[in-house]
């Protein structure tokens, strides 16, 4: 009788975005450029942060993680989708796994760290007076801790489950990474349960964190519009809205690829999709939240002023 955790197969064949030879050229180069604004961007923004120490406050402080987490993030997989779109497509079982869990470790660590600021803005906005005592140092700690914890065991959960599984021949991954959907449908085995862990795991991870972001901003949105002065009503609509369109995007794509079906149909269109919330998001997050931002401009100039000087 076969062990419950044997397996077949050695390696994955990961199919890609597509596997047209006239594109493969033109998407190596697009995604090259993507990653590279993403590492540069997010260094970036970690850079100043350290440097700046008008910066060292909690909304910054939940920044410096996000910018961590989508630095870490994108290197998960995107140098091995370069490397997949010019050379052999094949990652090993041990790879594909270690990809999966890291994969599942931060994609889920953004979902909580996005809440933490969506908590730490509505109480900037709705109790102004209570900021330095609600958002204490060890108050930020605790909630970008509980984030890696939640993180850690939810990526445990998912990869525990799929290590359980045994692949006996199909080996071809119709993705650019080893994620859980397109790896269950290639299970010789009963996969009940892992889609029952994805089903309970990313629906609590995508609708709480969602609900909790939407709900506070909510009562921001209530409390920007009893703002006397309009410029202060401009700010904290600017600061406000880039958070809104980063959680869209991110959440919106997430449960698009997991709250449904799968199917190979689905799962081609999930590619696409997968391409927001693990590429366009970490890469877009550091000028979302700088572009209209008065206080990272300033460190910019500081920063800049400091090294000429």
């Amino acid at each position: 009788m076969t062990p419950v955790n044997a397996s077949f197969v050695t390696e994955f064949i990961l199919v890609g975005l597509t596997d047209l030879p006239d594109l493969q050229l033109p998407l190596f180069c697009l995604f090259l450029f993507m990653y590279m604004v993403t590492m540069l961007g997010n260094l970036c923004f970690i850079t100043l942060i350290m440097l700046n120490s008008h910066l060292h406050t909690p909304m910054y402080f939940f920044l410096f993680n996000l910018a961590f987490i989508d630095l870490c993030y994108s290197s998960v997989f995107t140098p091995k989708m370069l490397i997949n779109f010019t050379l052999k497509k094949n990652i090993s079982f041990r790879g594909c796994m270690t990809q999966l869990y890291f994969l599942c470790f931060f994609g889920i660590s953004e979902c909580y760290v996005l809440t933490s600021m969506a908590y730490d803005r509505y109480v900037a906005i709705c109790n102004p007076l209570l900021y330095n005592i609600t958002m204490s140092s060890k108050v930020c700690f605790s909630l970008i801790f509980g984030s890696y914890l939640k993180a850690f065991l939810d990526a445990m959960a998912h990869t525990g489950c799929m290590l359980r599984l045994t692949f006996c021949d199909a080996n071809t991954i119709n993705h650019y990474l080893c994620d859980i959907l397109p790896l269950l449908q290639l299970s010789c085995t009963s996969t009940y349960v892992n889609e029952l862990v994805v089903f309970i795991v990313v629906g609590i991870n995508v609708i709480v964190p969602s609900v909790t972001i939407f709900v506070s901003y909510g009562f921001i949105l209530s409390s920007i519009l009893r703002i006397s002065s309009r410029e202060g009503r401009s700010k904290a609509f600017s600061t406000c809205s880039s958070h809104i369109i980063a959680v869209s995007l991110y959440f919106g794509s997430g449960a698009f690829m997991y709250l449904k079906p799968s199917s190979a149909g689905s799962m081609d269109k999930g590619k696409i999709s997968s391409v927001f919330y693990t590429i366009a998001v970490p890469m877009m997050n550091p000028f979302i939240y700088s572009l209209r931002n008065k206080d990272f401009k300033r460190a910019v100039r500081r920063t800049l002023s400091r090294r000429v000087f």
